[in-house]
């Protein structure tokens, strides 16, 4: 029961990753309260979960909202021990395609705007409004979901790894700042995880993607929430401003 106790905000928590991480939280003792923008996610985990749990229909993106949200969960429960930013999306395109020397094809500007409000500007939204929380309590963690491919880059995904990369960048900064208040800030990378949106791959791709792990197969979302749940406890106390790659020994390219 290494979090007895303990009040987790987990975004994003009704499905895949996020969803694995309350449960997980919740085996360990602590009160979750998460948000999504799936309602009926929503009403689901928390018909499985029961007890003084909750979840709040919140987008990331609205500053008002999120502050709100915060407020609630401060004037319930008095604090908030653990913040995991887990909250992100995909718009997959190429930066440009051209075709016998004539574009063709871009990434939509709208496409990159969505992806960088939600996975970035969420993240800072999230950990502006909870921190004065933690430094008046003079304790706290902020986990944040990055991505290998902050790290190496993917085909693809401009707008994603932008955001992830900064995510990892601004774990360093926060980690740096907040630390004088003995609160800590990490980040996570997953490789290939199997959520519900990469099961809905066709077999033969997926069977590529578990080829380039050394490990040979996808994650599990329960092992990145192990992860999320190590960092968050007491046994990770001296571990602040690291990014921690949860991708099967993945190394992009190979």
């Amino acid at each position: 029961m290494r979090m007895q106790s303990k009040i987790v905000m987990i975004t994003g928590g009704a499905r895949g990753i996020g969803r694995a991480t309350v449960l997980r939280f919740i085996e360990e003792g602590a009160t979750v309260c998460w948000c999504d923008l799936d309602q009926d996610a929503n009403k689901a985990l928390l018909s499985e979960v029961g007890g003084n749990h909750s979840y709040h229909h919140v987008n990331v993106t609205d500053r008002s909202a999120v502050r709100e949200w915060v407020q609630v969960i401060v004037e319930k429960h008095g604090r908030i021990d653990v913040l995991v930013n887990n909250a992100g999306i995909t718009r997959d395109n190429f930066l440009v395609k051209v075709k016998n020397g004539e574009l063709v094809k871009e990434m939509p500007e709208e496409d990159f705007d969505q992806v960088v409000d939600i996975n970035l500007k969420g993240v800072f939204n999230c950990t502006q409004a909870v921190a004065p929380t933690m430094i008046k309590q003079q304790s706290g963690v902020i986990l944040n979901a990055s991505s290998v491919v902050g790290l190496y880059g993917n085909l693809g995904q401009t707008n994603y790894v932008a955001t992830k990369a900064g995510v990892i960048g601004m774990t360093q900064v926060w980690a740096r700042e907040l630390g004088r208040y003995n609160i800590r800030v990490n980040a996570i990378s997953p490789g290939f995880i199997a959520t519900e949106m990469v099961k809905k791959i066709p077999e033969k791709i997926i069977a590529g993607i578990s080829g380039k792990t050394p490990l040979n197969r996808l994650g599990e979302p329960k092992e990145l929430a192990n992860v999320y749940l190590w960092l968050a406890s007491s046994e990770a106390s001296f571990v602040s401003g690291a990014n921690i790659s949860v991708d099967g020994g993945l190394v992009w390219g190979t």
